[in-house]
């Protein structure tokens, strides 16, 4: 089997800190996103990529309240699919164009990935997730009123919906048949398309998100990837972080790693889910999972750069 490797990209990869968020923008850094993968299949990686899509859905949930008069609201559910083909519509035409600059003939395809959840996963009566815009104490006062979930943040007010555990990729055995023909696949993104098996009646979507870290580890096993690269938007995970004794780590085993996890180190709503979805890779049998920012990808991948975590 060749080297087979998924990589997730955070949601900084198509919008970055202080841009609007506009189509030109997210395709200018889409593409440089697309560079260091380029790389990676020149190398021989067969590669899987998914993605982030918190901006996106966000934006595409306030659209569908600014037109909800005009127009029947969409729910988060479709919200979620509708960011998963944009997205994924971007990375396929960049990566395409990318490939073909360096006389690369591979196809691309995205695809609209199922992620099963349970139907009793206890996060479905309990919304912690933001997403969105962030809201004034008026607007947030209108949102409770209209049936929204919200929490208070430093920055104002955002919904929260439920965020359950993905259990199994649907599309799992596709993804893996295309890349034994060696196609490139964009696969669940933005965490997927959370769904529940109803008997007599079979899938079923919820409103909720699935976190994208947690849900790439789990394409990571359907696949059987021996790597998974995690970019984000700093070099390496650290100890300590934004203190005065703030500590990079450059290589650490699944039993260090475990340790710190346990021992509070990772906030959930930023590195937590990542650091969670690295110690699952491993307990599955991955080889090495890689953290590291996104323009620095291809260096993380060689060692250069970026945190290193081994199973011993």
């Amino acid at each position: 089997m060749k080297k087979r490797l998924v990589i997730a990209l955070g949601g900084n990869a198509l919008i970055k800190k202080g841009q609007k968020g506009t189509i030109y923008e997210q395709f200018a850094n889409t593409r440089e996103s697309c560079r260091s993968i380029v790389q990676m299949i020149k190398e021989g990686w067969d590669v899987v990529i998914t993605h982030g899509n918190g901006p996106q859905v966000g934006a595409l949930v306030l659209q569908n309240q600014a037109a909800r008069d005009i127009t029947p609201e969409m729910p988060l559910g479709i919200c979620v699919a509708e960011s998963e083909g944009l997205i994924g519509y971007m990375i396929q035409q960049c990566l395409l164009n990318a490939l073909q600059r360096e006389s690369i003939e591979k196809p691309v395809i995205a695809l609209i990935t199922q992620v099963i959840v349970d139907p009793k996963d206890p996060s479905l009566d309990n919304p912690t997730k933001p997403i969105g815009p962030y809201y004034s104490e008026d607007e947030s006062l209108r949102m409770l009123k209209q049936g929204y979930h919200l929490t208070r943040l430093p920055r104002g007010w955002r919904i929260v919906v439920p965020s359950p555990e993905p259990l199994r990729i649907v599309e799992g055995d596709i993804i893996r048949k295309m890349l034994d023909d060696d196609i490139i696949v964009i696969a669940s993104g933005g965490g997927g398309m959370p769904v529940i098996e109803k008997e007599g009646w079979g899938l079923d979507g919820l409103e909720a998100v699935v976190d994208k870290d947690l849900a790439a580890e789990r394409l990571a096993e359907a696949v059987g990837a021996k790597v998974l690269l995690i970019l984000t938007d700093v070099e390496k995970v650290y100890l300590h972080y934004n203190t005065p004794s703030q500590k990079p780590l450059d290589k650490v085993t699944y039993k260090e790693m475990k340790q710190y996890y346990l021992d509070g180190e990772f906030p959930t709503g930023n590195m937590g889910p990542k650091i969670l979805a690295a110690l699952r890779f491993l307990e599955f049998g991955g080889e090495r999972v890689i953290i590291s920012n996104i323009e620095q990808g291809w260096e993380a991948l060689q060692g250069q750069t970026g945190t290193l975590i081994l199973r011993k």
